[in-house]
């Protein structure tokens, strides 16, 4: 095949409908909209969510919970994600970005337990739980908190 042979599956190309061209075409005069009203003028029509002056459901469902603006968001990374460095290596925010473990630190690292660890591996981050904590200083590594 080459590109010159290239062509779009039959059906899945459609020409888009003009509409207001004339009587013959079949959607000409009002081109579709119907007679007056606020649907059938330029630029008209409602803003998403409006019931025509009822009060719209968004409004007349009840509220519930809260979020915490000043929460701190921490990316999670299990223990069996570190087995990608080497022996020895320091394992902090900046090198877990630049081995693809997270795409983004924003608020910081915590490192939590699942999975086994087989390196022995220096791991500064945020957070860590027991059970990582464990795991780390099983490898013979160590857990510090920044």
């Amino acid at each position: 095949m080459k590109l010159h042979e290239l062509s779009p599956a039959p059906g899945s190309k459609k020409e888009r409908t003009r509409v207001g061209r004339g009587l013959g075409s079949g959607l000409g005069k009002t081109a579709g909209k119907g007679h007056k009203g606020q649907k059938a003028r330029a630029g008209g029509g409602v803003r998403p969510g409006f019931e025509g002056g009822q009060k719209p459901l968004y409004l007349r469902l009840p509220k519930r919970g809260f979020t915490n603006a000043f929460a701190k968001e921490f990316v999670e990374v299990n223990v069996h994600q570190l087995n990608r460095f080497d022996n020895g290596a320091v394992v902090d925010p900046v090198a877990l970005v630049e081995a693809g473990v997270v795409k983004n630190v924003r608020d910081g690292v915590r490192i939590l337990g699942s999975g086994e660890l087989e390196k022995s591996l220096t791991v500064r981050a945020n957070g860590f739980t027991k059970s990582a904590i464990a795991k780390i200083e099983a490898a013979g590594g160590k857990a510090e908190v920044i």
